[in-house]
């Protein structure tokens, strides 16, 4: 029988597990079926051999982790998101992956999945190839109805989500009842995300978003969606021993991942406090948002500064710039240190303010400003002299810092 004009998957298929047990038979090998975010549909049944990478996938419905980065690192999913030819997978012991051979599942551009065959007790030929891409065509039409049924649901989840966001839904049992209803589990506690990218999130981005999100087994992602150029997302902060430690190791590894494998760079995360009411989501939003703009106006200040309970003083800044609004006021120390810059064609504020940025540290200060740790006592002494600064008053000098950064905040 020639296997070239014979196509054993032209049958209609009840289920993608028939389709498995089907491939299965035919190529005399174990089979799995992936989504395109490697969440396990279906697997072949009346086979026992197997390697331990399969059991985990199996057994959590989904493929590890680290499976999935070894196999972007050594360049298996970049190549099926390329190609529509079945590849071959070397064995990786590290994982426990035994040698087999993927194809991904296509509909026009898109790729909608995956399909695994371990070489177990013997080698795919070009033959065994031909009927994979067959198979792989059969398992199309499954995968489309799958993913309708997807988009669907991401659609009520997106409207959902917003509502939360923007505080339009009041009263905590209609908010559980509607995450029930999306089939969704509330988490005990949570934290909003948000991803602010350098340009608005393509189509394309937000497939890899996406598949970053849905791959990731570091936090339990609730919902999110995209605005323009930020990626917004609801974590799951329940059971863990120190949520504002993972969700900042999450965040960080989301935008290096995004990095490594998309080359998008320049993504600034950040994320809020942690709540337990689903009421508040409104305010969490908005502290992410709070502390985006803070980073845009203090950069260098707030370089490591990721999450709005980090952000001290800073967090005031609205409140004091609205008071310094309303009434009358001018620092007399700063005024008089201005005066004597432009006159004398010196830096004494910029001294002050690298000073106080580095917690009245001589030598930390003295390097930044590059210059030797004498040169700065005597430009310390200089600006206490001009300025009638007290440096032993932590009050005189809290209120120096900021004013120096309320001036860049306007």
């Amino acid at each position: 029988m020639n296997t070239r004009q014979h196509d054993p998957f032209k049958a209609a298929f009840d289920s993608l597990e028939e389709l498995a047990d089907l491939i299965s038979q035919v190529l005399n090998c174990p089979i799995t079926i992936e989504d395109v975010n490697h969440r396990l549909l279906a697997y072949s049944t009346h086979d026992e051999r197997t390697d331990p990478a399969r059991i985990y996938t199996i057994i959590g419905r989904r493929v590890p982790e680290k499976v999935i980065n070894q196999l972007w690192k050594e360049g298996t999913i970049p190549a099926l998101l390329q190609t529509r030819d079945p590849i071959r997978v070397k064995n990786i012991e590290d994982i426990g992956l035994n040698n087999r051979v993927a194809i991904s599942i296509w509909k026009q551009d898109e790729v909608l999945g995956f399909i695994w065959a371990i070489e177990i007790d013997k080698t795919l030929t070009e033959e065994d190839f031909d009927l994979l891409k067959k198979a792989a065509d059969s398992a199309k039409n499954k995968l489309l109805q799958l993913q309708t049924r997807k988009n669907k649901k991401e659609e009520h989840s997106q409207e959902f989500f917003w509502k939360l966001l923007t505080g339009h839904l009041k009263g905590e049992k209609d908010i559980y009842e509607r995450f029930h209803a999306l089939k969704i589990s509330p988490s005990p506690s949570f934290a909003i995300a948000v991803f602010q990218f350098p340009v608005n999130i393509t189509n394309k981005i937000e497939q890899n978003i996406s598949y970053l999100l849905k791959t990731s087994q570091l936090m339990k992602i609730l919902l999110y969606t995209i605005d323009c150029n930020q990626l917004i997302v609801l974590i799951s902060a329940g059971n863990i021993r120190e949520p504002f430690k993972e969700i900042n190791h999450f965040v960080q590894t989301f935008v290096s991942t995004m990095n490594e494998r998309y080359s998008i760079k320049g993504i600034t995360p950040v994320y809020s406090s942690i709540y337990d009411d689903y009421q508040k989501m409104s305010q969490a939003y908005k502290e992410t948002l709070e502390v985006l703009s803070i980073k845009e106006k203090f950069p260098l200040e707030t370089q490591e500064i990721f999450n709005y309970q980090k952000l001290g003083i800073f967090q005031l800044f609205e409140l004091i710039s609205k008071k310094r609004e309303s009434e009358p006021y001018e620092n007399y120390s700063l005024k008089k240190l201005k005066e004597y810059d432009q006159k004398h064609n010196s830096n004494l504020l910029e001294t002050l303010e690298v000073f106080l940025n580095k917690d009245n540290n001589i030598n930390d200060a003295a390097k930044e400003l590059n210059v030797h740790a004498n040169t700065l006592n005597y430009r310390l002494k200089r600006i206490s002299e001009i300025g009638d600064v007290n440096f032993k008053d932590p009050n005189q000098k809290m209120l120096l810092y900021l004013d120096l950064k309320l001036e860049k905040y306007s």
